[in-house]
């Protein structure tokens, strides 16, 4: 299980490869300048609720991992994240989609 920290006080747990994917679409809006709200559900242990955080380039971020390995990436669920975060909601988990299969034309230009 990692930890995402923000700010260096307001932490959450998110399984490693949840994180991974998470970071992926955080580091692409803020390479981009763009800010967005991050919302998560607290677990019932700690109260329950959610924590909404407003993320932008001067926010300081630390994506914690448990595991050493990187995950393998899931396209289709940055891409459903992405979706969450360019939303006037803002950024929040999703169930990881299946993986969509590559189309005949990215077969063909794919490196072998």
């Amino acid at each position: 299980m990692g930890r995402f920290v923000y700010e260096n006080s307001v932490k959450v747990e998110i399984e490693d490869r949840a994180l991974t994917h998470v970071q992926l679409v955080m580091t692409a809006k803020l390479r981009r300048g763009e800010p967005f709200g991050f919302t998560w559900r607290e677990d019932a242990s700690i109260g329950g609720g959610r924590t909404t955080v407003w993320v932008h380039a001067g926010s300081s971020l630390v994506f914690k991992y448990s595991g050493s390995r990187q995950p393998a990436v899931n396209r289709a669920w940055v891409d459903a994240l992405a979706f969450t975060a360019n939303a006037p909601t803002g950024l929040y988990l999703v169930s990881e989609p299946a993986e969509q299969a590559p189309t005949d034309r990215e077969a063909v230009l794919a490196p072998a």
